[in-house]
């Protein structure tokens, strides 16, 4: 019997789902949003980077990660220098990178909780099988 795989893609989606809901509860408490947290992780990941492509690295298209940019600039979480030719690049200042933190130890808490229930071998199994069929589509 083969698996259903529109019953594993709405796992896949559940999950996923369940841990973004929990994670914009908690990042609240922080004073922060899901979205900002990942550009802030995403900037600090790649200083320096264009807003196109921090916009791809946070599944955002180019106009919603410039709104977020802005509201980041405006908060002093981000500061942003000109690069070459019209590119701005993106840095964290030091407040975002306090905040980038304590949203770090937030997502640690939130998704120890989630995958507690796989074990260490399970965790590996599925990160290697995520990672995997997400090179195939990119």
């Amino acid at each position: 019997m083969s698996t259903d795989l529109q019953t594993l893609g709405r796992a896949v989606k559940q999950a996923q789902y369940r841990h973004h809901r929990a994670l914009d509860i908690r990042l609240s408490a922080v004073g922060t949003t899901l979205a900002q947290w990942d550009a802030l992780r995403a900037i600090d990941r790649s200083p320096g980077a264009s807003a196109h492509a921090l916009a791809l690295a946070t599944f955002q298209s180019d106009q919603a990660f410039g709104t977020l940019a802005n509201r980041l600039f405006a908060q002093g979480l981000v500061e942003r220098r000109p690069g070459r030719g019209r590119r701005i690049e993106h840095y964290l200042t030091e407040r975002g990178a306090e905040l980038l933190a304590a949203g770090h130890a937030v997502a640690d808490e939130v998704l120890a909780a989630s995958f507690a229930s796989l074990s260490d071998a399970e965790r590996t199994v599925l990160l290697g099988l995520l990672l995997r069929i997400g090179d195939e589509q990119g």
